[in-house]
Order: C-alpha cells, then sequence, then structure tokens
C-alpha cells in the first residue's frame, strides 16, 4: 500500500514538473534564450524517464531522475542568482543564456501583468536597422521577479520530487527484497518423491 500511494504521489509530481517546465520551454522559446531552452529540453527528457520508471518498477530509472534532479535545482539556483545580479552576475549579459547568438531578454520584460510597451521614435541614430527600441512601464511585477517565481517553483517541485524519488526506489528494493526472501527468485522449484532404484520383490503365494 505504502508503495502505491508514494509511486502515485511520485507520478503525480513528475506531471506536475512537466506542465510547468512545458510552460517554461514556451517562454523561452518566445525569448530566445537557448541555454534555458537546452536545460528544459533534457529536464523534460528526465522527467518522462523517471515517469516510465515509477509506473513501470524501473528503480535505476527513478534513482537517474533523483540525480538530475539535484543538477536541476543547482541550475535554478543560479537563474535566480543571475536575474538578482548576485555578485558579478548581470541580467543584461547575452553571452549567459544565448550564447551570444541574439539579444538576451525575457519574454515577461515587454508582456508581464499590466506592462505598456511604447515604442520610441525616432530610433537612436546609431541604433541598428533590425533593431527596435521601446519604453516599457506600468508594470505590476518586474519581469526579473517572475523569472525568480518561475525557478522557485522549479526548485520547489524538483525538492519533493527528490525525496518521494529516494522513497520510492527504497520501497522497490525492500519488495525485491522481501520477494526474494519467501522464493520468489529461487532456482530450486518443489521436487517430488523420488522413485527408488532398488525395489524388494516378493513371491506370491496362489
Amino acid at each position: 500500500m505504502g508503495c502505491c500511494s508514494g509511486r502515485c504521489t511520485l507520478a503525480f509530481i513528475c506531471g506536475m514538473q512537466l506542465v510547468s517546465v512545458l510552460e517554461r520551454q514556451v517562454i523561452d522559446f518566445l525569448g530566445y534564450q537557448w541555454a534555458p531552452i537546452l536545460t528544459n529540453f533534457l529536464h523534460i527528457i528526465v522527467v518522462i524517464l523517471g515517469l516510465f520508471g515509477t509506473i513501470q518498477f524501473r528503480p535505476r530509472y527513478v534513482t537517474g531522475y533523483a540525480a538530475w534532479l539535484v543538477v536541476w535545482m543547482t541550475w535554478n539556483v543560479f537563474i535566480i542568482c543571475f536575474y538578482l545580479e548576485v555578485g558579478d552576475l548581470s541580467r543584461d549579459s547575452d553571452l549567459v543564456l544565448t550564447f551570444n547568438l541574439s539579444m538576451h531578454r525575457s519574454w515577461w520584460m515587454e508582456n508581464g501583468p499590466g506592462c505598456r510597451v511604447t515604442p520610441i521614435t525616432p530610433p537612436p541614430s546609431w541604433a541598428p536597422e533590425d533593431h527596435r527600441y521601446i519604453s516599457i512601464s506600468g508594470c505590476v511585477m518586474d519581469f526579473q521577479f517572475i523569472e525568480v517565481a518561475h525557478s522557485s517553483l522549479q526548485i520547489l517541485l524538483a525538492l519533493v520530487g527528490f525525496i518521494y524519488a529516494c522513497y520510492v526506489v527504497k520501497l522497490i528494493s525492500e519488495e525485491e527484497d522481501s520477494f526474494d526472501f519467501i522464493g520468489g527468485f529461487d532456482s530450486y522449484g518443489y521436487q517430488g518423491p523420488q522413485k527408488t532404484s532398488h525395489l524388494q520383490l516378493q513371491p506370491m503365494y496362489m
């Protein structure tokens, strides 16, 4: 019963992780943030494998899923530090999240709740023709705090998923050990009485 409830809870957590990271993947695609896109893609694959291992009683898959969650939590802590500009990090850097392939910008910068975008006309004389310059005002919450909230949610889900993954692996291992103990994997089956090779013959009298 404990294994069933633990597996069901872990499967639910995996489902929540898939929904939340798919939403985040769409937002990162809209913002052309290539490093988060690649990391999100890896996370989606590992969560699917973890869900498969949970349903199919594959402890190795669940263990790999738990190990990945440690990496995933570390990545999201870095994202939080990046947007809060901890230390020497700057959220205006294009190298960290876009590999300098495009200008770094969060989709929430222009599309956050209450944000009003006003084009700046005329643009500065030194501005490239393929760039547009805008003024953003009226945002209920700054984009960096929205990104921090998303990463914080991912850390929370990963932490709960890690705890339940360890719990499920422990329960599956205990069930396999108990099954082995009662002879579930015993190669010696039941053997009937053996016939004796020496039979005692007695004479019959009429």
